[in-house]
């Protein structure tokens, strides 16, 4: 990732330059460099990209956009990285499950994705309640149900559903036992 940063950046120069009338190719970019700033542990300053990115996109091509929602499902990532909790299920529930369900169904891939995500800023906040936790629960339940039929039961993402929806399990246990 370090190597690849200063290619990533001049990427998005010269894109800046050339071709300042693509929105949605800098937008592209911009994406790009915030991914490379937060595998590199700069998540701040990824995170101010990825706002200012989802943002844009949602002013130019709306929030109906699959380009959109893939934004928001990073933006949604980088809120779990820091534990911004409030924020991430916010955005989640609030804004990105209920348009991706609308425009791509609730079996789409995206759609699996911000699930997860949402279930992930319950069972990872360690100051969540025993509702929310039983909330994560019950999304990764569905999340895993829905890729066994569509993805089948060994795909790496049913896999990784199953992995996660144990997590959650694991977590509900954990604060039964402790009332």
């Amino acid at each position: 990732p370090e190597e690849a940063l200063p290619v990533l950046e001049a990427k998005l120069g010269l894109t800046r330059r050339y071709w300042s009338h693509d929105v949605q190719n800098i937008l592209d970019a911009q994406s790009n460099v915030s991914t490379c700033l937060a595998e590199l542990g700069r998540h701040n300053e990824a995170l101010v990209l990825k706002r200012e990115v989802y943002a844009r996109r949602v002013a130019t091509v709306g929030v109906s956009d699959k380009r959109t929602l893939l934004d928001g499902l990073n933006l949604s990532q980088h809120f779990l990285r820091p534990g911004l909790w409030a924020e991430g299920i916010t955005l989640l529930r609030d804004h990105l499950l209920p348009t991706a369900r609308r425009s791509l169904g609730s079996d789409d891939d995206i759609t699996l994705c911000l699930n997860t995500n949402l279930a992930a800023a319950f069972s990872n906040n360690p100051e969540c309640t025993r509702e929310g936790l039983l909330e994560a629960e019950t999304i990764m339940h569905d999340v895993v149900r829905r890729r066994r039929r569509v993805f089948g039961p060994s795909h790496p993402d049913t896999l990784r559903a199953e992995d996660d929806l144990s997590f959650a399990r694991e977590r509900v246990a954990a604060v039964a036992a402790h009332a």
